[in-house]
């Protein structure tokens, strides 16, 4: 972009500043009879080259004129503007979780290992959000409060282990643990998403109770009801030594969850295998998303100096030789 294009109506100037300069040059200085012997000389390779100045002299005056109108630089930027959303991940870690009744990369693992790779995930997609993680089973455990930092939530999820805290399934204290990390929050939009594979049957606090609470607080509860709602291979250790696996019921009160949603304007979700895991938490991340206001704009930088300095140089090149052997004209 030329702040001043005009000024390259200066270039048609050129041709004159040229013959000004060297064509009065180009006349006979000598005059001789017979100009037929000259043409016999040799003639010298600085002869030849002479025109060099006349055309060191153009370009030199043509990239100054370019610089004098102000080329300049375009820089495309923007602005982002995106609401501002907290929210917290309630894992449940009670033994429940050692269920296998997964499979990941075509292998059997328990549903531990697929929540927290799904959770992951998740946490990866989010990455312009306030997350925490906490860890529950009898009693909940903050394994991380708000953080943008997600590097460090994917360590801290590296560290959750089945039964890291006491066995149970409190859910109602979980959530209001969840509700404690939100509690000074002043984003627009405050998330928690709860995943449980048990029934609560411990805690100090009941999951509706803990529900009206967040509903009064303006948070949303999505739940997650993880794994099969009948007989699942728990493993065992072998008195013979090794592992075998029993079954075992293993349900959870789907009813609560739904209860627990709908009190709070979040949406119930059933998880019977990986697949349908991963697609919960995108429906999820696709929920939970505001609207990004992008403001456009172009910044310029003066662009002249190379310009200006290049035609010097050609100019002081140019006089250089025309006062050395170059300029020295029959």
């Amino acid at each position: 972009m030329l702040v001043y294009p005009w000024v390259l109506v200066l270039w048609l100037l050129i041709p004159a500043l040229i013959w000004l300069r060297y064509g009065r040059r180009g006349r006979a200085t000598l005059r001789f009879s017979d100009h037929r012997i000259l043409r016999q000389l040799p003639g010298s390779w600085v002869a030849r080259a002479r025109f060099i100045l006349p055309v060191l002299y153009a370009v030199g005056l043509a990239l100054i004129i370019y610089a004098l109108a102000r080329p300049q630089e375009g820089l495309a930027e923007s602005r982002v503007n995106r609401e501002a959303i907290d929210m917290v991940l309630l894992i449940d870690v009670s033994s429940s979780m050692l269920a296998e009744d997964f499979y990941l990369d075509g292998r059997r693992v328990n549903r531990m290992e697929v929540c927290l790779h799904t959770a992951k995930e998740f946490i990866r997609m989010r990455r312009d959000d306030r997350i925490a993680v906490i860890a529950f089973a009898g009693v909940p455990y903050v394994m991380a409060p708000l953080t943008f930092d997600t590097g460090w939530l994917l360590q801290q999820v590296n560290r959750i282990e089945i039964a890291m805290v006491q066995d149970g399934t409190a859910i109602g204290s979980a959530i209001a643990s969840g509700l404690n990390r939100l509690r000074d929050s002043e984003a627009e939009s405050r998330v928690i998403v709860l995943l449980t594979d048990g029934v609560n049957n411990t805690g100090s606090i009941s999951p509706e109770n803990a529900a009206r609470a967040a509903a009064a607080l303006g948070v949303r509860v999505h739940a997650i009801g993880t794994g099969t709602q009948d007989y699942a291979p728990f493993p065992v250790r072998d008195p013979f030594g090794g592992r075998r696996y029993v079954q075992q019921l293993a349900v959870f009160d789907e009813e609560q969850l739904t209860r627990i949603a709908d009190l709070t304007g979040g949406q119930y979700f059933h998880a019977n295998d990986t697949e349908a895991l991963t697609r919960i938490y995108e429906e999820i991340d696709a929920l939970e998303r505001t609207e990004i206001e992008v403001e456009e704009f172009t910044r310029f930088e003066e662009a002249f100096m190379p310009f200006l300095l290049l035609g010097l140089a050609l100019l002081a090149v140019e006089q250089v030789l025309a006062l050395a052997r170059f300029g020295r004209w029959p």
